[in-house]
């Protein structure tokens, strides 16, 4: 399968969480934000803000590193939004949905958003903004810093 990029910047994020708070907005009165840690931190806070939410919770679920994928693991419990009811969940991207099934089974009640979503994990999300292939590969904001690339005339010598 060949591999894509998808390369999203701090302004396309922006506008995105955005979009987001637009569609959520009505689904409210929310209690509060629950933001999965680490991706959902940023996104979180843009939709915290347009939503004028206050009460933002963590959650952290750890599935794999730079290289490998494991066992998901509860780094850290979101024990303020109790079951989920009235709660909104946000994450930055929904891949195979290994995080967000760990996250639903604690808060059942919740509403889960994400940004981003591919199909494998699209059904486990209640609001999302973008759809991306299973076969693409979001380059985030906070992954990525920008260098100097050589002219593709000097490349082809």
């Amino acid at each position: 399968m060949t591999q894509r990029y998808f390369t999203v910047t701090w302004d396309q994020l922006h506008r995105d969480s955005k979009a987001l708070a637009w569609r959520l907005l009505h689904g409210g009165p929310w209690k509060g934000i629950v933001a999965i840690t680490r991706g959902g931190l940023i996104p979180a806070a843009i939709v915290a803000r347009e939503l004028e939410c206050r009460v933002i919770e963590t959650i952290s679920v750890v599935t794999y590193d730079e290289q490998s994928r494991g066992e998901p693991q509860v780094m850290k419990q979101a024990t303020a939004a109790g079951d989920g009811t009235g709660w909104l969940i946000i994450d930055d991207l929904v891949d195979t949905g290994t995080t967000l099934r760990v996250v639903r089974a604690l808060l059942p009640g919740a509403h889960v958003a994400t940004i981003y979503a591919k199909p494998a994990g699209r059904d486990l999300v209640d609001s999302f903004i973008t759809e991306v292939s299973q076969d693409t590969w979001i380059l985030f904001p906070w992954d990525t810093e920008a260098q100097f690339i050589p002219p593709i005339a000097k490349a082809a010598k």
